[in-house]
């Protein structure tokens, strides 16, 4: 397993805590479509909330929020549509949101939670 695939999961671990923690109730993990993939999709109150988690151990490249462009939100909608298919039923509301990980080892992880960003 490669150095980014572990910090990766690591992210997207830290991220699920940090929702559920937050009342969020984790449905699916690396829910796929096809090739394409949610990180996680989560319910909170009336609302499927399909999410996006960046995760970085520097800022060399940039926040990790910045890594998510039009084609991975085109990829989110996507997969959203299937999820919806399936499992929507009676579902009113949906967004999409990015949770930005920032790891530096020895230091306690950042996490951001950007809501609604498109």
């Amino acid at each position: 397993m490669s150095c980014d695939h572990t910090l990766g999961k690591l992210g997207e671990q830290l991220a699920a805590e940090h929702l559920e923690a937050d009342g969020y109730h984790i449905l699916h993990r690396n829910w796929k479509a096809g090739r394409k993939e949610v990180d996680i999709i989560a319910g909170k109150d009336d609302t499927i909330i399909f999410m996006e988690v960046k995760t970085r151990s520097s800022k060399y490249f940039g926040m990790p929020e910045e890594a998510v462009g039009w084609k991975k939100e085109e990829h989110m909608r996507r997969v959203a549509e299937q999820w919806l298919e399936r499992y929507g039923k009676g579902v009113r509301q949906i967004r999409f949101d990015i949770l930005s990980v920032f790891i530096i080892p020895g230091c306690t992880p950042e996490i951001l939670h950007l809501e609604d960003v498109f």
